[in-house]
């Protein structure tokens, strides 16, 4: 362990506290106190807007269609990158990691390029048989995915390497079937995890602003999320209304971490 002086240690903790303050306190802060500029006007009006309201409550569907995929996916992929041998494991492991290296925008030009009902690979056979996937939900709710697909993975596969799997041979060498065997011995030991990244990715997926905008169209009162308002209503000069639903979305992330820091099992020493 590395010995350094207090004063190097309230230079770091400063250092510290200083970025966390500049990057995110403070911007974050003047977004709340503009929202209460007029005590509860803002926050009012902007749930009475019913742009606001139809933005909001299509932005908790996409985004909860895309947890749900997201943790159906995320765990029965993290079993089989850690439980199982197969060519083209270490590609496919890089390749869950590319929605983070990758600009949202390109994601939604991408989807666009395959999906839509003009000239894409697929979107013209699937309008032709009236469902449409670009410039409606499930584009959004695929961009969405997409963004947040490696953040339950990179939650549950450490988790699944630490605990091993002594207790899940044991299991099924007493005749427990693969079923109970994940229902009684796996998931047990990864609900913590799997809990992590299902509130990583709904933060995500309420926060996600590029790929959606591109695949959705942007369309008012039919395609268009909370994100998307916050752009449409600052542009337009309404800013207040803006800050609100700003202030909306914060409130959701905030309020799952500290749901989940409240479930989290304390550790005894």
């Amino acid at each position: 362990m590395v010995d350094v002086s207090l004063p190097a240690k309230w230079l770091l903790r400063i250092v510290a506290v200083g970025y966390v303050f500049f990057l995110v306190a403070w911007p974050v802060g003047l977004v709340v106190q503009h929202t209460f500029d007029a005590g509860l006007d803002n926050l009012t009006e902007a749930l009475s807007d019913e742009q606001v309201a139809g933005a909001l409550q299509l932005t908790v569907m996409v985004a909860v269609w895309a947890v749900v995929i997201n943790l159906v996916f995320g765990v029965g992929i993290s079993l089989l990158l850690v439980r199982f041998e197969f060519p083209g494991k270490r590609v496919l492991s890089a390749l869950i990691d590319l929605p983070l290296s990758v600009s949202p925008v390109v994601v939604g030009l991408a989807l666009l390029l395959v999906y839509n009902g003009r000239d894409g690979w697929i979107g013209p056979t699937a309008e032709s048989r009236g469902f449409q996937i670009i410039f409606d939900s499930p584009g959004m709710i695929m961009a969405t995915c997409f963004v947040a697909l490696p953040l339950v993975i990179r939650e549950v596969v450490p988790v699944l390497h630490e605990i091993g799997d002594d207790q899940e041979q044991a299991a099924r060498s007493l005749g427990a079937n693969a079923r109970q065997t994940f229902l009684r011995i796996t998931l047990p030991g990864i609900k913590w995890a799997v809990v992590y990244g299902v509130v990583l990715s709904l933060a995500r997926s309420l926060g996600e602003f590029g790929a959606v905008k591109i695949v959705s169209g942007n369309i008012t009162g039919q395609t268009q999320t909370a994100t998307l308002v916050v752009e449409s209503k600052y542009q337009s000069f309404e800013q207040q209304t803006a800050y609100a639903t700003s202030f909306l979305l914060i409130l959701v992330s905030i309020a799952c971490l500290v749901v989940v820091a409240f479930l989290r099992p304390k550790r005894t020493h």
